[in-house]
């Protein structure tokens, strides 16, 4: 198999498993308003988060091996400052205006909810070009020892999205590095079957006895002071929640197909599903759509509604109308910034 071949057929592993987790996103933000009402949801939850974020950052690293040096690294960079901007100006002022919500605090150091990713975003690239001396296992290695140190820190682990910075950076270092054909050569259909078996096993032990577990350790935007863990072995903790993590990500893989599909269209348009959902959700929120919901049915329909959206807002016709908000044209930049030092070196 040529290495083009090879990395087409990554490729297209990874934006079916980026669209899944696009899915998981939706559902877990919509659900979240009901986990205190329903065990089952709850676990739901719970499942979820134990992957979908230290995946959906893997991914990011793995397809940052294009686009970490070079003008493409500064070009990406810049979008991302762009998108930051825009969006937080965007949430903050529908906030303020529309949905009226309080007891929030609007600055552009406190990423407003979902946008902590596009801030720990900006930083995983520059901390990684920081270590490229380092090999790839010493990267990994110093990455998780900044992970459970930062949970030490007498500071708020929201500002900047400092705290899940570094709490989730060992994720984006591994996507960065990792290799597609050793995942192809083990995920074998016998191996996919017991990884299937394996995460609904792992539901089922949430469901059973994951009431202990709190929420908190897994958003990783909290210290271990904040988690109301003052021991001097609280980093211990997040070790193994880190191989909980690695765990559930792993089976996860299992229900990702490898064929190309309408999925891995879908796949390439998430950022706009992941930055436009907030509305969504946020528009829920505001209305009486919860008052609702108190039997299964109706939360089923909830969460069909939110893959359904999901579907809706990875059409070609949404990036058409939004890119210049979501994908901002950063060349301008860069050309007013060769202008500026041309100008500077004369």
């Amino acid at each position: 198999m040529s290495a083009t071949h090879l990395n087409q057929r990554g490729e297209t592993f990874f934006l079916n498993l980026r669209f899944l987790l696009i899915v998981c996103v939706f559902i877990g933000n919509a659900i979240e308003p009901l986990i205190s009402r329903m065990d089952g949801i709850h676990s739901l939850y719970m499942w979820i988060f134990t992957f979908h974020m230290p995946l959906f950052v893997f991914v990011t690293g793995y397809f940052a091996k294009s686009s970490l040096t070079g003008e493409a690294g500064r070009k990406v960079l810049l979008q991302i400052g762009m998108q930051y901007i825009i969006f937080q100006t965007l949430y903050s002022v529908l906030d303020i205006t529309v949905f009226q919500v309080k007891n929030i605090h609007h600055s552009f150091f406190a990423p407003y909810l979902l946008l902590w990713f596009l801030a720990s975003h900006f930083c995983w690239r520059l901390v990684l070009l920081s270590l490229r001396k380092c090999s790839p296992l010493q990267q990994i290695a110093i990455s998780v020892l900044l992970g459970v140190l930062v949970g030490y820190l007498q500071l708020d682990g929201t500002w900047l999205s400092f705290s899940r910075t570094f709490v989730f950076l060992p994720f984006f270092i591994a996507g960065y590095h990792f290799s597609f054909a050793a995942l192809e050569k083990f995920l074998t259909r016998k191996v996919r079957v017991t990884g299937m078996m394996l995460s609904a096993g792992l539901f089922l032990v949430l469901y059973l006895g994951g009431g202990n577990l709190i929420p908190g350790w897994l958003y990783g935007n909290m210290t271990y002071m904040q988690l109301d863990h003052h021991e001097w072995y609280a980093g211990l903790i997040r070790l193994s929640l880190y191989l909980l993590q690695l765990f559930a990500g792993a089976i996860f893989l299992s229900f990702v197909p490898a064929k190309e599909s309408r999925l891995t269209d879908f796949g390439r348009r998430t950022l706009y599903v992941f930055l436009l959902h907030g509305l969504i959700i946020r528009l829920a929120a505001a209305s009486p759509l919860y008052d609702y919901i108190h039997t299964g049915a109706a939360t089923l329909g909830l969460i069909a509604g939110a893959v359904i959206l999901t579907v809706l807002l990875s059409q070609p016709a949404v990036r058409k109308w939004t890119s210049p908000a979501i994908e901002p044209p950063v060349q301008w930049v860069v050309e007013l910034e060769r202008r500026a030092l041309g100008q500077f070196n004369h």
